[in-house]
């Protein structure tokens, strides 16, 4: 029935002469740039001894274009408020004030219809700012209805499914997305500052490197050769840095074929940097600096709203190491191997076989990341489980590393590169030994460490989550509700 109604709409358009699917419609200002030219509006008071009930108002003629999402018919007079994507205001058609050529016009209007407005921005009696229309123009026919105001897109992977929707009708969805351009924007625009250029690098990957993650792998049918899509960017990056570019990044897609959480998507965006003659201690600062311009680009304060809590991101962020946190958290001495595997076996990890500071590793991420509420960075890890990482002078046990911590999230992962070929590949032996066949890195990268060989500044690298930033910034506790269009199953096989 909604559909016959809205054809047939449709078919009176037609026999009106207009184009029921709009055109080029220009110098329409956005809704919360009329919005702003309320101060325009002037009022002439009721002359004494004059029979007229209302002052009289002058305001600015303005042209505006949205979707219809509220309609209110009484008479010869429409109300609708019309949105686009910076806000919503009202529109007053009256039979007379338009004529009954636009008065027909008005009478295909649908909810969800797309429609341009020619008119005087006034108030009503009620004192709500109004476009009082004298031109309608239409754009685009919605030839389905808009959810139910009430009973509309609460299932949460309906609205990802359907997100053209979930943004054009559920309330804040869509200025989340566009404080997630913005973010974007800002970490561009701080990494622009600081003389770092933005680089592409290859997506599809002979050898997938540069984490532990296992891979999508594709073929490539002409070279008739196994790719897998990247799983990271560091190796391309370091490549750079060997080739002389000394400040260089990419903010880009990669793909790890695992598990989907509120954390996880296999598909996510990733940044990472590398500085050259810089270390972990750089990309510390350039982390934080990072963080507090894109909470600035979206007009908030240093302390927001996450669930119930709040999460105060004041300069400068706490810095603890990996052992002071492993003691106060798991209440274990960081040093005392024995105590550490006990408590993993309680917990009900598997321990046999494995190295110490692996053991140690899992303890962490189960007693202790949670507790950090952060911001937080973690620093200077156990170095047997940082195979791209420089150790420490003076204590090789320890790699200088950190990772950003928040709300028990990471967030960012730093390291002072390693660019010692000769250890680099004694490394990457000792880890490629455990590593199953389908796993990254399960095969050496040689062309890597021949770059190593002509010689990689000393740097420090960064790589961070910009799903988890966003949804840490915008009060979001789910990946799935920062990221467009996250994986789904078939839509067929959710039936």
């Amino acid at each position: 029935m909604h559909e016959a109604s809205r054809r047939e709409k449709l078919r009176r358009l037609e026999e009106l002469g207009l184009d029921p699917w709009g055109g080029r419609f220009d110098d329409a200002l956005p809704i919360d740039q009329i919005r702003g030219r309320e101060a325009e509006i002037t009022v002439e008071p009721i002359p004494e001894g004059s029979e007229q009930r209302e002052p009289t108002q002058h305001g600015p003629k303005v042209r505006a274009a949205g979707r219809i999402v509220l309609q209110r018919k009484k008479g010869k007079l429409i109300f609708l408020d019309i949105r686009d994507w910076t806000g919503q205001i009202q529109i007053f058609i009256g039979r007379g004030q338009v004529g009954e050529v636009f008065w027909s016009v008005a009478e295909c209007f649908d909810l969800g219809d797309l429609v341009g407005v020619d008119g005087e921005l006034k108030r009503t009696k009620t004192g709500e700012l109004t476009i009082f229309a004298e031109k309608l123009h239409f754009l685009t026919k919605s030839l389905e209805p808009p959810p139910d105001k009430h009973h509309g897109l609460t299932d949460p992977e309906l609205r990802q499914r359907m997100r053209y929707l979930d943004l054009a009708y559920t309330e804040g969805v869509l200025p989340r997305f566009l404080n997630r351009s913005k973010i974007v924007s800002s970490i561009r625009a701080t990494l622009a500052q600081q003389g770092f250029v933005e680089i592409e690098g290859p997506t599809l990957h002979s050898l997938a490197g540069g984490a532990a993650a296992r891979p999508f792998k594709t073929h490539h049918n002409a070279l008739d050769m196994p790719l897998n899509l990247r799983i990271a960017l560091e190796l391309h990056l370091k490549r750079l840095l060997v080739g002389g570019m000394e400040r260089v990044f990419e903010l880009g897609r990669v793909y790890r074929n695992e598990g989907i959480s509120p954390r996880h998507n296999p598909e996510f965006t990733m940044l990472e940097a590398y500085q050259a003659y810089g270390d972990y201690r750089s990309m510390m600062d350039l982390t934080e600096q990072i963080v507090l311009n894109a909470i600035s680009s979206i007009g908030q304060s240093y302390q927001l709203p996450w669930g119930q809590r709040v999460i105060d991101f004041a300069p400068p962020f706490a810095r603890h190491t990996y052992d002071e946190l492993f003691a106060e958290h798991a209440h274990v001495s960081p040093d005392d191997v024995g105590a550490i595997k006990k408590l993993a076996e309680e917990i009900g990890f598997e321990t046999a076989g494995k190295h110490p500071d692996v053991i140690k590793s899992e303890v962490f991420e189960e007693k202790v990341e949670d507790a950090l509420v952060g911001p937080v960075f973690v620093i200077d890890y156990p170095a047997s489980i940082c195979p791209l990482t420089k150790r420490k002078v003076g204590n090789p046990a320890v790699a200088e590393r950190f990772e950003l911590f928040v709300q028990g999230m990471e967030v960012a992962n730093a390291y002072t590169e390693l660019n010692d070929p000769d250890l680099q590949e004694q490394l990457f032996q000792t880890q490629l030994a455990g590593q199953k066949e389908e796993d990254s890195m399960a095969k050496m990268d040689h062309d890597f460490i021949r770059a190593l060989r002509h010689g990689m500044p000393p740097a420090g690298g960064l790589g961070i989550g910009i799903d988890r930033l966003v949804m840490l910034l915008t009060n979001s506790q789910t990946i799935r509700d920062v990221i467009l269009f996250p994986l789904l199953r078939p839509e067929e096989q959710r039936r």
